[in-house]
């Protein structure tokens, strides 16, 4: 049996892109080791669905630039010499890296000279994401220096994978070979929202209409917008409510905001829900939401709820942001421009009147994301490992609608 390394700078059991690629890879036959940080339930090394997981407790309380940068070179320290030792066990056939920090590549060099072929998982553009997290000008040396970054990094990689078209194409601007790349997108996998698994409880009270969304409660998610453009129009829309699911640095603000526009009883913030319980509290409701603020960084985003909305059938309102109108037409999602509370406003009330156009919205939607959906990523990420290992693992054979993208909606 062929043995596979992934690698990341987060906690494995949260980082739901890289366990549906450990399980694919498993469930393809591969051996699959995983090097990342210790969650607070445990330390060392655990085995969690097949997969063996290798922990160093780092923590992660990023904030500030040198705060960064030590996490980055404590965990890249440890994982050089964690991959070298393993390799010599193990002899990995692929080692997976993923971003960030872009450099983390190039400690799987020893592993490359041992073997091992090494792909560049690009989870994050690195350039982008520090401008719009500190307000960095695009022309500063740091900023400059990232994009040298992030050029040797993919350099060395034997193969690049990138989480969506439009970044694709800013990378192969910066010089990344097309031929070097695969677009291996964050799609949701949608066994965890077949019907029998939305038994769990939740409040089912007499309801007009119900606004989800669930994730991180951070700034640049816009759920501030979502509160403004919700007390302009909410004596438009008799009975409805606005359920926020999660935690964050930003749940106490909203909160008060929600106060302040004397929207208590109409704004519940329900706290951090168990991942396993998302899809019966989707299933309650009848729109989800995702007023994404738009900047240089987030006009790439392409974000894991927007799937499982869609696998649901739900509508969703949908900050109109450069990714996402490249794979989705007008016609799928219900837009409205970043950073503008009127806007979302009346794209609510426009949804809450309308049944049907709620229901057109949500087979449109599942339209356009029929070739991006989890089983052509999985396949589409288990080939390359395959090519790469040179392994013979048969790989259902993806129709030519399967594989055509929405470019140029």
């Amino acid at each position: 049996m062929k043995s596979v390394c992934l690698v990341v700078q987060n906690v494995y059991d949260i980082d739901s892109r890289l366990r549906r690629k450990a399980e694919a890879l498993v469930s393809a036959g591969y051996s699959v080791d995983v090097l990342a940080l210790a969650p607070t339930q445990r330390k060392g090394t655990y085995t969690l669905d097949s997969v063996n997981v290798y922990t160093v407790s780092l923590g992660k309380k990023r904030g500030s630039l040198p705060r960064y940068v030590f996490e980055y070179a404590a965990f890249f320290v440890w994982a050089f010499v964690r991959l070298f030792l393993l390799m010599r066990r193990r002899r990995y056939v692929v080692i997976d890296v993923n971003t960030l920090p872009d450099f983390l590549i190039f400690a799987a060099l020893p592993a490359r000279w041992m073997g091992a072929k090494l792909v560049l998982d690009m989870h994050e553009i690195t350039p982008e994401f520090y401008m719009s997290k500190y307000g960095i000008a695009e022309d500063s040396w740091l900023v400059r220096f990232l994009r040298f970054q992030e050029k040797i990094s993919f350099d060395c990689a034997d193969h690049v994978i990138t989480i969506n078209e439009p970044i694709q194409g800013l990378l192969a601007r910066r010089g990344l070979p097309s031929q070097k790349t695969t677009v291996v997108m964050n799609a949701a996998d949608e066994g965890r929202f077949l019907p029998s698994s939305h038994a769990a409880t939740v409040d089912d009270r007499s309801r007009a209409f119900v606004m989800v969304y669930h994730g991180t409660l951070t700034r640049i998610y816009g759920l501030d917008i979502a509160i403004e453009a919700f007390s302009m129009v909410h004596g438009q829309m008799p009975g409805s409510e606005l359920w926020i699911l999660g935690s964050g640095p930003e749940q106490s603000v909203l909160a008060g905001l929600a106060r302040e526009r004397g929207l208590t009883s109409k704004v519940k913030l329900v706290g951090q829900v168990p991942p396993a319980d998302i899809p019966a509290w989707l299933n309650k409701c009848d729109v989800g939401i995702l007023p994404i603020r738009r900047d240089v960084f987030l006009d790439f985003a392409f974000p894991n709820k927007l799937p499982e909305f869609i696998i649901m059938g739900k509508p969703v309102l949908m900050s109109r942001l450069r990714t996402i109108r490249h794979y989705f037409r007008e016609e799928a999602l219900s837009y409205f421009e970043p950073n503008n509370p009127a806007d979302l406003a009346n794209q609510m009330v426009r949804l809450y009147r309308d049944h049907g156009l709620r229901a057109r919205l949500a087979a449109r939607a599942k339209q356009d994301y029929a070739p991006i959906r989890w089983d052509v990523m999985r396949q589409r990420y288990v080939k390359l490992v395959d090519d790469l290992a040179g392994s013979t693992h048969p790989v259902a054979e993806r129709s030519n609608a399967t594989e055509m993208t929405a470019a140029g909606r």
